[in-house]
């Protein structure tokens, strides 16, 4: 997607990030890699693997080939990805989940609409993620959405790891998070139901590994937000500064969940990993609460089944105290 135009006003729930760029030195973030293979130069989405520690799955945005590229620690291409039965219109986000058996997956989003709604439908394919990571071509599964509101731009897909839920965002002024249906169907269509707001400008997003909070990104930085149990957004945890880049269109999470990792379209772009301030991130759970025991007993007073039971202990202890003494006189 070409870079719009700044200074939007995001409606609804979420609340948008604030529209200016940070220096890289002025945020608290370290370059992992540079993306030097001279086949990407337009990644726009980014994703932890499941399966491949210290791998980060990436793709091209429109008018590529329907290819996913799996990075190795140091930013080289460990493997190519090709999705048989796929096109790459115009592929803009991506995240990993689990297909309806539990295994790994790799979702990559279509949504993109440069027009604003001049397509009628989008589509997310899903792959099982490879066990042995080597280029392959691999067999992709396509679903395809409606919005409950009508076509719309958007490039933000999100996966919730506790329900294996699909979200998108959409992109420009006014924008909106969607949830899709809890099961997915490939015949038909499956339809996006407005969940809560966006920020605009939303080019990317990403779930938590716990699940209980996620971040959208801006090309201006990104907010974060919790989860609520139901599956509708949470409170605004806060924002957080991302270092200047020459076109922001991707983030996601570290494995351990205590950063964000954030790419850009372009050649020999960076990989940054932006640490996140507790204050970011929602507080642990309470613990179960044990289930509620008699006050009576906690005063040290018993009800009656326990008046019962003890008076059962002491008739017991007086007869064999009495056996006892029998057997001594005898």
């Amino acid at each position: 997607m070409r870079r719009a135009g700044a200074g939007a006003v995001a409606a609804g729930l979420l609340v948008p990030v604030a529209a200016t760029g940070a220096a890289a030195d002025d945020v608290k973030s370290t370059v992992v890699f540079r993306v030097t293979d001279p086949r990407i130069t337009e990644a726009s989405g980014l994703a932890v693997s499941a399966r491949h520690p210290g791998v980060l799955y990436t793709h091209n945005d429109s008018g590529g080939q329907p290819v996913i590229y799996a990075l190795g620690p140091d930013g080289r291409t460990r493997a190519t990805l090709r999705l048989a039965g796929a096109t790459a219109r115009d592929w803009e986000a991506m995240a990993t989940g689990r297909d309806e058996r539990g295994r790994p997956c790799v979702f990559v989003a279509d949504i993109g609409d440069n027009l604003g709604g001049a397509w009628p439908y989008v589509t997310v394919y899903r792959i099982p993620e490879p066990a042995e990571l080597r280029s392959q071509t691999v067999r992709a599964t396509a679903f395809r959405f409606k919005y409950e509101d009508g076509p719309r731009n958007a490039e933000t897909m999100m996966i919730d790891p506790r329900t294996n839920r699909l979200y998108i965002a959409s992109k420009l002024f006014g924008a909106s998070l969607y949830a899709a249906p809890p099961k997915l169907r490939t015949r038909g269509f499956n339809t996006l139901r407005k969940v809560g707001g966006a920020p605009a400008i939303a080019t990317d997003g990403a779930f938590a590994p716990d699940g209980r909070s996620f971040v959208i990104r801006t090309y201006f930085g990104a907010r974060l937000y919790t989860m609520k149990p139901d599956g509708k957004p949470g409170k605004s945890l806060g924002s957080l500064a991302l270092p200047a880049q020459k076109q922001g269109e991707s983030i996601t999470y570290t494995r351990d969940g205590t950063a964000v990792l954030v790419g850009s379209e372009g050649s020999d772009q960076p990989v940054y990993r932006v640490p996140l301030d507790p204050e970011l991130r929602p507080a642990a759970p309470s613990p179960s609460t044990s289930p509620r025991k008699d006050t009576k007993a906690e005063d040290g007073r018993l009800d009656a089944s326990g008046r019962r039971v003890a008076l059962a202990l002491i008739l017991g202890i007086a007869a064999l105290v009495g056996y006892g003494l029998v057997r001594r006189k005898s």
